[in-house]
């Protein structure tokens, strides 16, 4: 049964949505089930790593990861599309032959918006800094930020602090990913292969860095994630794309360019 009813749902034309993480540590489920019980779209893009199939278990996986599951079903239900695109979380989704649920599942999509402009839409670890790429690497690291989290867990029942509150802990874990790799690098390998295949833009996830912004003459979004930004990318009727941020602080995106700011969003 859904934790709460909304009657006046946000409508858009897309919504575009990645790293929720579900099944690991740092997933925020509230805040994920709060905003897919809030909108409608005609259309929603699972930007990769929805599913945590590194951390997966029955320790982090309750009823509320199944309920935003069925959440997502129920969208597809009343007519939404909804796209899969999966990420290096759940990577095994990308295997041939796999399907989930009703939804698209591919590595790549095309996205045409109402005002024509044609956008890219992946992952993003495709274009990862070479040591990135390396399994181990990678594992450890997604390791370590589940130990610490899971301190970080503790310490918020013994203090009774809520999920959506900062602490010490998660600042530091965002400046540790922030400092990584994944900086300019990374978005203007995203905006090459997105001049390869010949569009106007790219749409990914997987860094945690919300951004909606002009670079080179391209469109770079990347939806954040639901870990630490609770931000999504959304579409309007015209074709205006806008980050919405779920909570009571804005995101800290930059407001380069000419898009939009954050947006903030509450049910």
């Amino acid at each position: 049964m859904s934790r709460s009813r909304h009657h006046n749902k946000q409508r858009y034309r897309s919504l575009f949505l990645s790293d929720f993480h579900l099944g690991s540590r740092g997933c925020s489920p509230g805040p994920i089930l709060d905003f897919l019980q809030s909108v409608q779209a005609d259309a929603i893009y699972l930007v990769g790593d929805i599913l945590d199939l590194w951390h997966g278990g029955p320790v982090q996986w309750g009823d509320i990861h199944a309920e935003i599951i069925e959440t997502l079903e129920a969208h597809a239900e009343a007519g939404t599309r909804i796209v899969y695109l999966p990420g290096n979380h759940d990577a095994a989704l990308r295997s041939p032959g796999m399907n989930f649920l009703s939804f698209e599942l591919t590595e790549t999509a095309l996205h045409v918006g109402a005002d024509g402009q044609r956008y890219l839409i992946v992952h993003g670890d495709q274009c990862d800094a070479r040591i990135l790429r390396w399994h181990a690497m990678t594992r450890f690291g997604s390791r370590m930020d589940a130990l610490f989290r899971g301190i970080d867990a503790w310490l918020r029942r013994r203090r009774d602090v809520s999920e959506t509150e900062r602490t010490l802990i998660q600042l530091a874990i965002e400046g540790i990913n922030h400092l990584i790799a994944r900086g300019s690098g990374y978005e203007h390998r995203l905006i090459a292969m997105a001049s390869e295949a010949g569009v106007d833009g790219i749409i990914c996830g997987h860094s945690h860095k919300p951004a909606l912004r002009d670079v080179d003459g391209m469109t770079y979004a990347n939806c954040g994630d639901w870990v630490d930004s609770l931000t999504a990318l959304a579409e309007d009727s015209s074709g205006a794309l806008q980050l919405l941020q779920w909570g009571a602080e804005p995101a800290a995106v930059p407001e380069t360019g000419t898009r939009p700011a954050v947006a903030k969003v509450r049910a």
